[in-house]
Formats: C-alpha cells, sequence, structure tokens
C-alpha cells in the first residue's frame, strides 16, 4: 500500500509540474479566455454558451466512426505513450486502475452538429497517464491513435485540463465498443472528434502532426463555440 501511494504521489507531482508549464498557455484558449463566445443557452461550466452556434440537442447518442469498430477486451487492452518522453510506458488495464480514478461530468458536442449534455463519466485524466510518461520540456502536442487505425491531434495545452479523460465508463456502466469501449479520450471543450475511440497510444510530439480528419478538411484547433469545424473556420 506504502508503494502504491508513492506512485500515486509522484503522478500528482508530476502532473501538478506538467500543468505549470502549461498554464498560461491553457488558460489562454478559447474555450476558458473567449469574452463573447457564440451559441445559446444558459453558461455551461466554463462560462461558455450551453450550446455551441448551429448544434442541437438530443437525448440519444449517435455513433460515428470510420466503419470498423475493433473488439478490444480489458484484458488485451494496452495503452503506449511514448515519443519526446523520458519514461515512455505501456499501460495495463490494472496500470490504469493504479492512476487515480475521477468521476465527472461533462458535455459532448459533435461536428455533425448534435450535443449531449451532461454525461456522467468515469475514468483518468489524460494528463496523469501522460505525465507519467515524463514528457520532455520540448513536447508541446500529442497525437491519438486508435484500434482501428484512427488518428486525431490536440496541444498540450489541451490534454492537462482537468475534464479531458481516458475514460472507460459512461452513466455508471463500462463504455460500449460502440461508443469507443474499453478505453477513450474524451474532449468536452472542444468537437468530440479530437477525443479518440479505442485509444491504443499517445504519441508525444515535439512538433504538430496533423490527424485523420484534420488532414481531410477539419479545422486543427476545433473550437465549438467559434464554429470552428473546418480548415476554413467559418467565424
Amino acid at each position: 500500500m506504502g508503494e502504491d501511494r508513492s506512485k500515486l504521489e509522484r503522478v500528482v507531482e508530476a502532473r501538478m509540474k506538467l500543468r505549470e508549464r502549461f498554464e498560461a498557455r491553457m488558460r489562454s484558449t478559447p474555450s476558458v479566455a473567449d469574452e463573447r463566445p457564440q451559441g445559446s443557452g444558459p453558461p455551461n461550466r466554463h462560462g461558455m454558451p450551453q450550446l455551441p452556434p448551429d448544434q442541437y440537442l438530443t437525448k440519444k447518442w449517435p455513433v460515428l466512426d470510420l466503419g470498423v469498430k475493433p473488439l478490444v477486451s480489458r484484458e488485451a487492452w494496452r495503452l503506449t505513450i511514448d515519443g519526446a518522453c523520458e519514461a515512455p510506458r505501456v499501460l495495463t488495464w490494472d496500470d490504469l486502475m493504479a492512476l487515480e480514478q475521477v468521476e465527472d461530468v461533462s458535455d459532448f458536442h459533435c461536428v455533425t452538429t448534435w450535443s449531449k449534455l451532461d454525461i456522467r463519466w468515469r475514468g483518468v485524466r489524460l494528463v496523469d497517464a501522460i505525465a507519467s510518461a515524463q514528457p520532455r520540456e520540448d513536447a508541446g502536442f500529442l497525437l491519438f491513435h486508435a484500434y482501428d487505425g484512427y488518428t486525431t491531434n490536440i496541444p498540450m495545452e489541451e490534454a492537462v485540463k482537468a475534464d479531458v479523460l481516458l475514460a472507460y465508463e459512461a452513466e455508471g456502466e463500462p463504455l460500449l465498443i460502440e461508443h469507443g469501449g474499453p478505453v477513450r479520450v474524451i474532449t468536452p471543450q472542444l468537437y468530440a472528434w479530437k477525443g479518440a475511440k479505442w485509444i491504443k497510444r499517445i504519441e508525444l510530439l515535439t512538433e504538430d502532426r496533423l490527424g485523420f480528419w484534420e488532414q481531410n478538411g477539419y479545422s486543427n484547433s476545433a473550437h465549438p463555440w467559434r464554429n470552428d469545424r473546418y480548415s476554413r473556420p467559418r467565424w
């Protein structure tokens, strides 16, 4: 127990150092700093309108993917964290469970114009997982790789936000395969395509690298409250 506590303490320390490095950039991101965000409805958890522009509410959870739904058991699941880091590692399910477990409620905004609000998630903070691999000082970007071959990218200032999770439960139930189970990334302050389903690898980068949809006309920044859907944002 003492050894496990020591490991958790080291991860927390690494998380705090990583967040400190990107604090200013994190606070300047549009989802945090935008004084006149577009959208409608009451303010959400971050002071943005509840519903981003050109979105509609749904209580359903539509399924979108590349046409492949990889079946990966919790026992077989592995998450490689490598690239620009000092201690690359491969997480098993037990390793994931050894990190601090968190519950969070956040919204899900799909670029295809639907939004699902107040999803109750359980998982691990993404920042804890990447901090455990000791990112180098010049690591500023992440490229997610999924079991179905999908890729997408985010900058480190988005990755270190507290509501960005490696999620394995939704609404108190194990994450279904069609929604990215056993583990997916969620990025509540960005359009949902930035959160890779069936996450397999997190590659830390010193320079940005576009993922699948970013190479095919979607925005690299993906800020919902700026209607930032495409390579030439409509705002």
